[in-house]
């Protein structure tokens, strides 16, 4: 178009009436792809500037959300190694306690059986040295009523001695 009215305006003048009609033309169609492309295309383009636009925000909070979400996980990480160190840290107490009681527990025990051997030891001393007693007091009053009987001579002392030894040791193999 251009080029013919730089054609026209070279060779002799302009023609109007084309130039017109050209002119008419050229309006009539704006007009037309005013009314029927220029409304539609434009609406796209906010329908996807906007789409764009909401996309976008919607990425954002995505984003926010999964950096919180993420702030979050941490938090609750942080206190799970928290909580799992106080918990070893209330079992080792527990297990230190328990080992006290059952130490505390055991020499208690063990002093107790000490005391409890010393009195049953004590016991049966007493019980042999009453025994003895017992044993020479009865071999006196043996010896003495022998004596008494009759009057002995070296020999009749010595077996005397002797029956006297032997009959201890057979009491004390009956005991």
């Amino acid at each position: 178009m251009n080029s013919a009215l730089l054609l026209a305006t070279a060779e002799g003048g302009v023609q109007w009436g084309d130039f017109l009609f050209y002119l008419c033309t050229f309006l009539i169609l704006i007009a037309l792809v005013k009314h029927f492309a220029w409304g539609p295309v434009t609406e796209m383009m906010e329908k996807r500037a906007d789409k764009i636009a909401n996309d976008i925000d919607s990425a954002e909070n995505a984003r926010k959300k999964a950096e919180e979400l993420a702030a979050k996980r941490e938090s609750a990480l942080k206190d799970s190694h928290v909580e799992a160190s106080k918990i070893i840290d209330r079992a080792k107490k527990n297990g230190e306690q328990q080992k006290a009681t059952i130490v505390n527990s055991a020499q208690e025990e063990v002093s107790t059986l000490k005391k409890n051997a010393k009195k049953d030891i004590e016991q049966e001393r007493q019980e042999a040295l009453s025994n003895v007693k017992n044993d020479v007091a009865a071999l006196s009053v043996e010896i003495a009523s022998k004596i008494i009987q009759k009057e002995l001579s070296a020999k009749d002392q010595e077996a005397l001695v002797d029956s006297y030894i032997e009959g201890l040791g057979k009491q004390d193999g009956i005991r």
